[in-house]
This record gives C-alpha cells, sequence and structure tokens, in this order.
C-alpha cells in the first residue's frame, strides 16, 4: 500500500511467507485432488480427465476456501475445517441451496457449480462454485487503488455494499425455492430465546451487557416486518470488488448464516459500528472509513432502492449486537477449549465483550 516503507514491506512480506507456510501446513490434506477430480467427472464439470489442483486461499473461523484449478478452468471450493463442528456439514448445503437459488436474480454473488454432503470424497460436505476474480478488504492492508488515493472513488464502495443487499431483500425466496429454508413467522418473537440457547452449549464466563440487551429486546418487535432473504453476517470482510474504479461489488461470499428471515438485520450488521459523524471516522478494524458516507446516508440509500422502512433501525442495530456476540462467543469458546486449531479465533474474546457493552449501552439510550 503506499505510504510504506521498503522496511515495512519486506517485513510484511516475511510475516506473509510465514503465515503462508503456516496454513499451508495446517490445511494440509483437506483437498484429495484424485476423488475430487473423479467426483466432479461424475456431476460434468469442465476439464473431464485433466489433473486437478488447489491452492489454499483462506480460513475463517468455520470453513476453509481453496482454488481448484482443471486445465484452463478454476472454481473456488469451500468446506468445513479438519475436524468438523456439529452441524457443518449441513450448513455447507444450506449455502449451497441458497446460492443456487441466487441463480438469475441481480444479486452478485459466485454462481453454484456444484456441491455433495457425501463426505467420502474429501471427509466433509463442500461445494464449488465460480472463481470471481477480485478483492476482499478484508484480505487488504488498506483500501487498493484507485480507492487509497481517491476520495471521490471511496463513497462507491460503501453505496455498492449496501445496493447488494437491497437487491437481496426483493428476491422473491418463494419463487427461487427456498420455502423452508428458514422460519420467518415469528423471526422476531423468537431470537432471544434462540441466541441463548446456542449460548448455554458453549458458555463458559459471563458476559457484561449481554443480559441487559437481551431483556430490552424480549417483547419488542417491528412495527413492519416483510420477510426475506437474508446473509446474516453481512459486512466489508465477507463481500468481494472487481478491480479498478468505478466501485463495483462482484460478489457477496460466505453464506453460512444465510435464511429467509428479516432483511433489515443484515443492514444492521453493517450499520452497527460505522462512523455518524466526522469525529467517529479513524479506522475501526480492518477497515479505514475516512472519505465513506455516514449512516444516514447508507439508511437513506437502502431505504429508496429496497422499499423497506429503515426508522426502527436501533431496534435491529441492539439485536445484531446481541446476536453476534453470541456468535463469535461460540468461536472464541472453541479456541479456549482446545477445539479449534485457528488462531483468529482468540481475537473474538474481546470483541465480544465490547459487542455485549454496546448493545446495552443502545438499549439504554434508545427512544424507540
Amino acid at each position: 500500500m503506499s505510504g510504506q516503507s521498503e522496511t515495512a514491506d519486506a517485513d510484511a512480506a516475511r510475516r506473509t511467507g510465514a503465515d503462508e507456510g503456516a496454513e499451508a501446513e495446517r490445511t494440509k490434506g483437506l483437498i484429495d485432488p484424485v476423488s475430487l477430480g473423479r467426483w466432479m467427472d461424475d456431476q460434468g464439470l469442465a476439464g473431464r480427465g485433466e489433473p486437478v489442483t488447489s491452492r489454499f486461499i483462506s480460513g475463517g473461523a468455520s470453513n476453509e476456501i481453496f482454488e481448484i484449478c482443471r486445465g484452463e478452468h478454476r472454481w473456488a471450493l469451500r468446506r468445513p475445517p479438519r475436524d468438523v463442528p456439529e452441524g457443518r456439514n449441513e450448513i455447507m448445503m444450506r449455502e449451497y441451496r441458497i446460492i443456487s437459488a441466487l441463480a438469475d436474480t441481480d444479486v452478485p454473488h459466485a454462481r453454484a457449480a456444484g456441491g455433495t454432503d457425501d463426505t467420502s470424497v474429501l471427509g466433509s460436505a463442500f461445494y464449488l462454485m465460480d472463481f470471481v476474480d477480485g478483492w476482499s478488504p478484508i484480505s487488504e492492508s488498506g483500501w487498493p487503488e484507485p480507492f487509497a488515493s481517491d476520495m471521490d472513488a471511496r463513497p462507491g464502495l460503501a453505496f455498492e455494499l449496501v445496493d447488494a443487499i437491497a437487491k437481496l431483500s426483493r428476491v422473491d425466496w418463494k419463487a427461487n425455492g427456498l420455502e423452508g429454508l428458514g422460519r420467518p413467522d415469528g423471526f422476531h418473537e423468537r431470537q432471544v430465546d434462540r441466541w441463548y440457547a446456542h449460548l448455554s452449549r458453549f458458555k463458559f464466563r459471563d458476559i457484561p451487557g449481554l443480559e441487559e440487551a437481551g431483556d430490552w429486546l424480549r417483547g419488542r418487535t417491528p412495527r413492519s416486518y416483510v420477510p426475506g432473504i437474508m446473509h446474516g453476517d453481512y459486512q466489508f470482510a465477507n463481500v468481494m470488488y472487481h478491480h479498478g474504479a468505478p466501485a463495483r461489488l462482484a460478489a457477496i461470499v460466505d453464506w453460512e448464516m444465510g435464511t429467509v428471515g428479516d432483511p433489515l438485520l443484515d443492514l444492521a450488521w453493517v450499520v452497527m459500528n460505522w462512523p455518524d459523524h466526522e469525529a467517529d471516522r479513524p479506522s475501526m478494524g480492518y477497515i479505514d472509513y475516512e472519505g465513506l458516507p455516514f449512516t444516514g446516508d447508507l439508511l437513506e440509500r437502502y431505504a429508496a432502492m429496497s422499499g423497506r422502512d429503515v426508522d426502527e433501525m436501533d431496534y435491529y442495530v441492539i439485536l445484531a449486537r446481541f446476536k453476534l456476540a453470541i456468535v463469535l462467543e461460540g468461536g472464541y469458546a472453541r479456541f479456549v477449549s482446545g477445539e479449534a486449531d485457528n488462531p483468529r479465533l482468540e481475537g473474538f474474546g474481546q470483541i465480544v465483550l465490547d459487542l455485549a457493552r454496546d448493545a446495552a449501552a443502545l438499549a439504554q439510550a434508545t427512544k424507540l
């Protein structure tokens, strides 16, 4: 990135090389090219008979992603980690069902190529999708050019982020084969108890603020609720952009929390830590917010494109923080207990505490 010294670049390169070596060792054997090739042949995928090669791309808290090449053809393969968590194979096929249903819609996504829950192929369920030639903010040390230097180009990154979920909210989920994917009826009435039940499976410490947020949410429901497809973990980390300007979102990725519920929760996921004022603009996490529009601009954009009412966004932000705190606590609990080998999970510990604190603070402050 611009502004870095040669020494910093060299240090980063050494760290990257070490990290890549560690990741290669950690994911060794997760792809059996011969077995995968036979399965691809059976599915009628391109490159029949040619050797299959794989390259590790990234590992999330609960999934591993590889580039798969066969001749001139490329795909991305998504599968659970080596020690497959309970229920993860079913979630993998749920993801595959969602991206398959998005075919022929205007929602940016990687086209589904094939998937299976037959664990004899790779030891877990997995699916293949088109390889997206683009970049993700989570994989960059800062905004790539031209967004690093051209402030006039930056707002498009945020508007594209919001436009994609506005488009997703408009998809007719019944007509696209997703009936039965979730339980939209009573969606909001179930949220607190549903996530407390999830927490009970791995709870090992107190989380200050979580109970206060849960008490506020219990018994409250939005005045206007129209079910739709929701991603469930929507943020800059889970999208990819095409290279170059203007900003164009290439694909929404990582659908493991996708369901039919309230799409406004995806918008809350985006704005729950987004700056409201100029003084709030410093970088938070992996995002530099300088030059990006404010929360109000995003809400207005989403409302105009989706046709949905955003007046009760405080409710959704409190729910988003409450839910995300519990989701991340699950990953942190797995790390603490030694059940997971991904070092990124260790950092979830403090994030969980911050989310619960902020959820409780907004519950106290909101005028809803």
